[in-house]
């Protein structure tokens, strides 16, 4: 047998030592994720500025949410949605998806740019895309749910979608390619997907 083994008996001072010591720790781990969550609740502390140019989605609506019929990318999207027949507005954000693509340079094989509508192209503008934009994805948009997702948004929008299909950025006809290329390349930069 083993003789039993005795802890020496521990002065009151020492005692709240080691109680402190223990609700400083508690505190150090503990006290950030309640400060967060007190943040996030009651919007203190909240920066008013941001730093991003189109408007932020973020509640958790994805492609599916959007209306947008297909096979799912595995990359970040540039993807045009166009409720109504594809005017001027609608031609300049498809051109403008393409560029802010290319304008990726090293980043481009990590998102692609496509174009979901809801009525057929016109065959002149149909057969221009096949031939100057070989790599635009094609997608069916359901109206119905489009309506619900973009709510008052009228017209062709382009989004941001991430490589798990979330919504994470809309941009309306007005939009600045270097301002959307922008966006993009801080949130290629900050991603650890796609």
């Amino acid at each position: 047998m083993h003789p039993a083994i005795t802890l020496p008996e521990l002065s009151p001072s020492q005692r709240r030592r080691g109680r402190l010591q223990l609700i400083l720790i508690l505190a150090v781990v503990i006290g950030p994720m309640i400060l967060a969550s007190a943040m996030y609740q009651w919007r203190f502390w909240v920066p008013e500025t941001r730093s991003y140019h189109g408007e932020l989605i973020g509640n958790g609506q994805t492609r599916v949410d959007l209306g947008v019929s297909g096979p799912a990318e595995t990359r970040w999207q540039l993807l045009v949605t166009v409720p109504a027949v594809c005017d001027a507005a609608c031609k300049e954000l498809i051109f403008l998806a393409r560029q802010v693509h290319i304008g990726l340079n090293r980043e481009v094989g990590r998102a692609a740019h496509g174009l979901a509508s809801a009525q057929p192209l016109t065959a002149d503008y149909d057969a221009q895309l096949r031939r100057e934009y070989p790599q635009l994805a094609r997608y069916q948009l359901e109206l119905q749910a489009y309506g619900k997702t973009a709510g008052q948004a009228a017209g062709a929008q382009l989004w941001i979608v991430d490589p798990h299909g979330n919504l994470v950025l809309r941009y309306g006809a007005s939009s600045k390619g270097k301002a959307i290329l922008k966006d993009l390349v801080y949130l290629l930069k900050i991603s650890q997907i796609g």
